[in-house]
């Protein structure tokens, strides 16, 4: 599917959209998305970063989802 027929489907599916706080969402995702903000690994950098989370998961040194959605959610 090329980018014009993707942003179509985007919107026909963003239209469909009732929960006002999931287009608050997606309104600041846009407005503060930058595609020069994305960091791109080399093959050796990426491959570091996971072998450095598998040690991380190893030494349990790592949050759980539920625990760290929770947190967050104490910032607001």
């Amino acid at each position: 599917m090329d980018i014009q027929s993707r942003k179509l489907e985007f919107i026909q599916e963003f239209l469909k959209v009732k929960n006002e706080e999931l287009i608050s969402r997606l309104e600041k995702l846009l407005k503060t998305n930058n595609e020069d903000e994305f960091i791109s690994f080399t093959i050796d950098e990426f491959n570091s970063r996971i072998d450095e989370s598998m040690q991380d998961s190893k030494n349990e040194s790592i949050i759980e989802s539920n625990e760290l959605l929770s947190e967050i959610k104490q910032w607001q």
